[in-house]
């Protein structure tokens, strides 16, 4: 006779095992965590309440608190009321936490109060890494993507967005007050005492969005970069890559190394572009990498020339493509690509054979910039081609020559970009498929930046457990 699989009797007695440790086994991820806080020195991080106050009621270690949102975040339970419930039914955290159950609110306040700390934790799984030669090529990736603030897109407002929402309203109270004086010419019967009060109510109510309104911009005038978001004061409407989109929410920075793909630098912006990050983001990965020489990848939206001149300088090799912005190109005429450059004579020469000499120099956008033409340009026979003006003149940057080098290395290693989108896409993936459709859950910067934080530590943890396995990295995190 078939018969399914049978469980035990509710009523029938059991004998659980004497000890949490035999429901841990030893290579639950959950003694990774355990380990790597152990070995940490949280007064030194800067951990608020890492020595005991002298007077009051005990609190709890913060090992404790990190312990369970590492734990929580490694398991995409990043809310602190279902953490608390975690701590009361979770064997794993009974065993992590030495049964200890902080209520919510003291989950909350902890991440809320060492935001610096937990940043600084996360620095020192990267340093680990490092130790654990899992981070031997100095090379990275670097990109950035849009993540969602606790900020609807309603709740977010510019000029434009307010003199539409004014004309809105205004149109709508003008359809209303029409239908009121419809009603006034109507029978009763026709048109009820009810619905003229709701018209009237509806009335009522535009009129104080209108004056709504007017407070809000009022503060937009004194906002540096003219937006104002009303939940989340440092959240900005930021574009995406699909015509007419774009997200409330922080611009979240990486750089990944190409080798095992780790995040060994991140930061949280609301700046809605990558143009001024490359620097920034490059010094912080070279510092967290501890090398002198670092080759950084990074799409065309990172294109500065200020910014590839000041990784130049800081021993940082970048490469970046170009932006395809030429309107002669577009317009079926010679590009300035087509136009060669003489270093020896400063000079260029054109598509017809002839010289564009230096005339003059000149401050533009902050850049010094020289500017070449030739006196043939009027009576050239392919004119037409190149230039509707009298002259074609081009113009070449001081430092041009960095620039030139950076353009020739993308030209002999023609992966470089393939590279970049495999290394540093997929870790944008996988974060956000963790996060939910929400992504952030706190406000403001400083808030947001803790739990980016916390998302990456928890990313790298897996990954190195993946690569390397739970008994390796638990070795490896013992005192010597």
């Amino acid at each position: 006779m078939k018969r399914f699989i049978q469980g035990n009797n509710r009523n029938q007695g059991t004998l659980f095992p004497e000890y949490l440790e035999d429901y841990v086994s030893e290579n639950n991820p959950v003694r990774v965590v355990d380990a790597f806080v152990e070995q940490l020195d949280l007064g030194k991080l800067g951990f608020n309440r890492a020595e005991p106050a002298i007077t009051g009621r005990p609190s709890y270690h913060p090992s404790v608190l990190l312990k369970l949102y590492i734990y929580g975040y490694l398991n995409r339970i990043q809310f602190s009321r279902r953490l608390e419930r975690e701590t009361q039914r979770n064997v794993e955290l009974m065993w992590l936490l030495d049964r200890l159950t902080p209520d919510f609110k003291t989950i909350a306040n902890f991440r809320k109060d060492n935001g610096k700390a937990i940043c600084k934790v996360c620095s020192q799984f990267v340093s680990l890494c490092r130790q654990l030669n899992l981070l031997t090529e100095a090379t990275v990736a670097i990109d950035g993507s849009k993540f969602k603030a606790v900020n609807s897109y309603g709740n977010n407002f510019s000029e434009n967005k307010i003199k539409r929402r004014r004309e809105y309203i205004e149109a709508s109270i003008n359809r209303y007050l029409s239908a009121l004086e419809t009603a006034d010419r109507q029978d009763k019967a026709d048109f009820s005492e009810a619905k003229s009060q709701r018209l009237q109510e509806k009335i009522a109510l535009l009129k104080e969005q209108m004056v709504k309104l007017e407070s809000i911009e009022a503060q937009l005038k004194e906002s540096p970069d003219k937006q104002i978001s009303l939940t989340d004061p440092d959240a900005r409407a930021i574009a995406t890559r699909g015509r007419g989109t774009g997200v409330v929410g922080y611009n979240v920075q990486t750089a990944v190394d190409t080798k095992n793909h780790l995040i060994v630098a991140h930061e949280v912006t609301n700046v809605g572009h990558d143009r001024s990050q490359l620097f920034t983001m490059s010094q912080q990965a070279k510092a967290a990498l501890a090398t002198d020489s670092l080759n950084v990848l990074a799409d065309r939206g990172y294109f500065s020339s200020e910014e590839i001149r000041q990784c130049h300088e800081a021993g940082i090799t970048a490469f970046v493509p170009k932006c395809l912005t030429s309107g002669a190109k577009a317009a079926g005429r010679f590009d300035k690509a087509e136009f060669k450059y003489h270093p020896e004579a400063d000079e260029y020469s054109c598509p017809a054979g002839q010289r564009l000499i230096w005339r003059f120099a000149r401050i533009e956008g902050g850049l010094k910039l020289s500017r070449y033409w030739s006196s043939h340009c009027p009576q050239c026979e392919i004119k037409a081609k190149c230039t509707p003006g009298a002259y074609r003149r081009v113009s070449r940057w001081e430092h041009q020559g960095i620039l030139d080098a950076m353009q020739d290395r993308l030209d002999n290693n023609p992966d470089t970009m393939r590279i970049r989108s495999q290394t540093v896409e997929h870790p944008f993936g996988t974060l956000k498929a963790w996060m939910g459709a929400t992504h952030f859950l706190t406000k403001t910067l400083k808030n947001v930046s803790t739990e980016m934080s916390l998302h990456v530590l928890a990313y790298n943890l897996k990954r190195v457990m993946n690569i390397i396995g739970t008994p390796a990295l638990m070795e490896a995190m013992m005192p010597v």
